[in-house]
C-alpha cells in the first residue's frame, strides 16, 4: 500500500514563507521610494560661477565720526528772556530766517532813555549855540572880552559833543533792538534745541544748533605710519552706520602736527551719501597693501532662516546650501571670509528660487 501524501505545510515552513514575502515587499517598497525621490528632484535654471581668488586691497580700519562742515551754535547777543522759539528740531531753515526772539522790554526802556537823553542834549546845544552867536556879535563890537567870547565858544563845542554822544547812544540802543530777533546765519537744519521759551538767554550760551547737511566730513585720528602715506585729494573708502555699501571719501585736511597726548594726527575727509547725518559712527578704511580674497556677487549671498550662506553645486549638479562668513561689500561683490574654497561652483543667478538638493541647470 502506498502511503498517502500530506499537503499541509508545517508551522516552520509557513513562517519562513511569510518572512521571505515580507522581505520581497520591503525591497520593492525601497526601490519604489527611491524612484519617487529621484522623480521629485527639481531642476532649476540658474547661473553659476566657479570662484577663484582675486587680488583685493588690504586695509586698516580707523574709527571716525561724521561731522557737518558748517555747524553753528546760535546764541543771543543780549541778556533776556526767550520770548518764543519759531523752529523745531529737524526743521530746514534758510539764512536770515527767524529762529527765536528775546523779550525786548529792557531794550525798549533803553531806547526810550536814550531818546530822552538825545533831546536834552540837543536842547542844551541849541541854548549854547544861541549864547555863542550872541557873544560873537558882542565880541566883534568890543562889548565883551575875548576871554568871555572863547568861554561861550567852548560851551557850545562841548554841547555839540554831548549831543553827538547822545545820538550815538540812541543808535546803539536802537541797534540792540535788532538783536532781539535772532536769525539763522546759514542754510541748514536745526539739529539741537538747547533752551526753551521762558529761559534766560545770555551771550555765549547757545540756544539752537544749525548744521548744513549737504557738506559733511569724517574726522578720525591716524598713526604716524598711516599719516605719512596720505595726500590731500586721495580717495578712501568709509563704512558708515546706516549705509549698505562703503562710501567713497576724499582727504580734505591733514593736521600739520600730532596731538602730544595721543601721538596721532587728525584727518578730515569730505564725504557725501544719501541720508547721511552728522554724529554717525564711521570706519575709515585706509589702504595698506594687496591681498588675495574670495568674492561672490551680492545676488549669490542669501539669508535662509537667519543663516547667511550660498548654494554650492556639487559634482552631481545638485545645490547644497553652505553657511559662509561674509565680509565687506564693494562694486557689487561680497568678500567671503570663510565657508568657500577656490574652485567651488556657486549659484550666482536666480539663487532665491533654489532649494537644497535641487538640480542646477545653467
Amino acid at each position: 500500500m502506498v502511503p498517502k501524501q500530506n499537503n499541509t505545510l508545517t508551522p516552520l515552513a509557513l513562517a519562513l514563507g511569510l518572512t521571505f514575502s515580507s522581505l520581497l515587499a520591503g525591497c520593492s517598497g525601497e526601490e519604489q521610494g527611491a524612484a519617487q525621490q529621484t522623480a521629485a528632484q527639481r531642476t532649476v535654471q540658474a547661473q553659476t560661477q566657479v570662484i577663484q581668488p582675486v587680488e583685493g586691497v588690504d586695509t586698516t580700519a580707523i574709527t571716525g565720526t561724521v561731522e557737518a562742515l558748517e555747524s553753528v551754535r546760535v546764541a543771543s547777543r543780549l541778556m533776556g528772556y526767550i520770548k518764543d522759539i519759531a523752529v523745531v528740531e529737524g526743521q530746514a531753515v534758510k539764512a536770515g530766517q527767524r529762529l527765536f526772539s528775546i523779550d525786548p522790554l529792557d531794550i525798549e526802556g533803553a531806547v526810550a532813555q536814550a531818546s530822552l537823553g538825545l533831546k536834552q542834549a540837543e536842547d542844551a546845544m541849541k541854548d549854547a549855540e544861541a549864547d555863542y552867536k550872541r557873544f560873537e556879535t558882542l565880541y566883534k563890537e568890543d562889548v565883551v572880552s575875548r576871554q568871555n567870547y572863547e568861554k561861550m565858544k567852548l560851551n557850545y563845542d562841548m554841547a555839540v559833543t554831548r549831543a553827538a554822544q547822545a545820538k550815538a547812544g540812541l543808535g546803539t540802543a536802537q541797534g540792540q533792538m535788532r538783536y532781539a530777533t535772532v536769525t539763522s546765519p546759514i542754510n541748514g537744519v536745526v539739529t539741537r534745541k538747547l533752551a526753551n521759551e521762558g529761559d534766560i538767554a545770555a551771550p555765549g550760551h547757545p540756544v539752537l544748533m544749525v548744521e548744513n547737511p549737504s557738506r559733511l566730513q569724517v574726522r578720525g585720528n591716524v598713526t604716524e605710519t598711516l599719516y605719512r602715506g596720505l595726500k590731500i585729494g586721495a580717495q578712501v573708502m568709509v563704512e558708515v552706520d546706516g549705509q549698505d555699501q562703503p562710501v567713497a571719501a576724499r582727504v580734505a585736511q591733514l593736521a600739520p602736527a600730532a596731538d602730544p597726548m595721543t601721538r596721532t594726527y587728525t584727518v578730515k575727509l569730505d564725504i557725501a551719501a544719501p541720508n547721511l547725518t552728522s554724529g554717525a559712527f564711521a570706519r575709515i578704511l585706509f589702504p595698506t597693501g594687496k591681498r588675495s580674497v574670495l568674492a561672490v556677487p551680492e545676488a549669490a549671498v542669501l539669508d535662509r532662516a537667519g543663516i547667511v550662506g550660498v548654494f554650492v553645486v556639487d559634482a552631481q549638479g545638485s545645490a547644497q546650501y553652505r553657511m559662509v562668513r561674509a565680509g565687506r561689500k564693494a562694486d557689487g561683490q561680497v568678500e567671503i571670509l570663510s565657508g568657500l574654497n577656490p574652485g567651488d561652483k556657486v549659484v550666482t543667478g536666480n539663487a532665491q528660487a533654489v532649494n537644497n538638493g535641487d538640480k542646477i541647470q545653467g
